[in-house]
């Protein structure tokens, strides 16, 4: 499932680089000419960093429990051939989308799937946001096994054949996603739940580079994605197999299928599974009305991250909503929060992303500083992640905040150019002319600020 990301902001800034969501976007910009294609070209995903001994236990922890913990007794996916069709409020782009989505899966995973127009195994219908959210509140799209059509799952939605830790071969899955979402919000949404469909069901903060991770910082998929639904639907694997049966098998079939794994140092996680009080903290953060509220938990949630003697992406994002949230006479200790952020990202595999979203906020505390030569340094970092992991929102965001910092430094033209050059990504993770006006507009506000 992926978490809707809220407004919240830190110097006005959206959360993670995440889209505007609501009203406000129109779908009538959506032209083939702001697809993730035509922006960003050819996929160029980050290979997987982990070594496959790190890469087997993520992968027992992502496919053998769900994200509310409980326990998933037997291994589960689709046997055979896959179909998968569009239908409902279908947006613009969503056929382009979702093709180039297939593609990848059939090039990058090998699995056997291909979209058709008549019966499929997977469904995924669009869905107005409203209507969503009246049923369930906290999500932005979602999965669910052994229905076809929303109105299945409305009529009854806590039906026991609802249940993932009851299936072991799937027949068939929905994915519910928005049909009046920004492209990216649209994009991210197949990309995370149609994965899901055909793999592993959970998500880890601990993990950085993978989108099955609620902190919404990779929204395509990943090259440890990829490698993930290879190994899931590998020929030795079975459905209805134990989470010991599949864990003996791992380490052969990391081995053929990852080589370079077996001599990428581990990075000495403890496999112990995170403290549902550290997931509450950080949920409650970020789903708080007020930013008071939010800056308590994300403290909450740092202080745990610092008692388990935690360095990894759980460290590293709670320092993140700390920063995010903190109250304007917390300035300098926010920008410490973001520093060493930054830091434990740098040091992680496949950290390259989320310490682009974490130099992004950098660059707006240089800014509203006037340490223009910084912001250009911290943008020029974060740009290549963003450009890559295919992120408008992020990517637009960058390229404005370098623009207000090379007009102030009297470099008018370079400026205006980059301005325009952003203006397509900022439609594609914004969702309209208005909303990519407004980013500018924050982004302007924060030299006065």
């Amino acid at each position: 499932m992926r978490v809707a990301a809220p407004l919240f902001a830190m110097l006005a800034l959206s959360a993670c680089g995440m889209p505007a969501t609501g009203p406000e976007v129109d779908l009538s910009v959506q032209s083939r000419a702001i697809s993730s294609a035509a922006l960003f070209g050819a996929p160029r995903p980050y290979a997987p960093a982990r070594s496959n001994a790190q890469i087997a236990q993520d992968i027992l922890e992502l496919g053998f429990r769900l994200e509310s913990g409980r326990v998933i007794p037997q291994f589960s996916r689709f046997e055979g051939p896959v179909a998968l069709r569009l239908t409902g409020q279908v947006p613009p782009l969503a056929e382009i989308e979702t093709d180039r989505l297939i593609a990848r899966l059939r090039n990058e995973a090998g699995l056997d799937i291909r979209r058709v127009s008549g019966a499929a195994q997977i469904t995924v219908e669009f869905v107005q946001r409203e209507s969503m959210r009246r049923l369930v509140p906290e999500a932005s799209c979602f999965v669910l096994p052994n229905v076809s059509t929303w109105q299945e799952f409305r009529a009854a939605p806590r039906a026991e054949h609802l249940d993932w830790t009851r299936i072991a071969e799937r027949e068939k899955a929905l994915v519910i996603a928005p049909a009046d979402a920004t492209v990216q919000e649209m994009r991210d949404c197949l990309h995370e739940e149609v994965a899901q469909a055909l793999g592993p069901l959970n998500d880890l903060y601990r993990i950085g580079e993978t989108v099955m991770n609620d902190d919404n910082f990779q929204t395509t998929l990943t090259g440890f994605d990829m490698l993930v639904l290879r190994v899931w639907n590998h020929p030795s694997l079975r459905p209805g197999m134990t989470r010991t049966e599949v864990g003996a098998r791992l380490p052969a079939i990391l081995a053929q299928l990852n080589p370079r794994g077996a001599a990428s140092q581990s990075v000495g996680l403890d496999p112990i599974p995170t403290p549902r009080a550290w997931t509450d903290a950080i949920e409650n953060a970020l789903g708080s009305p007020t930013r008071r509220r939010s800056f308590e938990f994300a403290q909450a949630a740092l202080r745990i991250s610092l008692e388990e003697r935690w360095q990894d992406e759980r460290l590293a994002f709670s320092l993140f909503l700390a920063a995010r949230f903190a109250p304007p006479g917390q300035g300098e200790e926010a920008l410490d929060a973001l520093i060493g952020a930054a830091s434990i990202y740098s040091a992680r595999p496949g950290g390259e992303v989320p310490r682009a979203h974490v130099e992004m906020h950098l660059a707006a505390q240089a800014l509203a500083a006037g340490q223009y030569p910084v912001v250009l340094r911290l943008t020029e970092n974060a740009i290549g992640p963003a450009r890559r992991s295919e992120n408008g929102a992020l990517l637009s965001s960058l390229m404005l905040l370098r623009a207000q910092a090379l007009e102030r430094m009297g470099r008018d033209a370079e400026a205006e150019t980059l301005r325009a050059d952003a203006m397509p990504y900022a439609l594609f993770g914004f969702g309209s002319r208005q909303a990519a006006e407004d980013r500018r507009a924050e982004i302007t506000a924060l030299i006065q600020r």
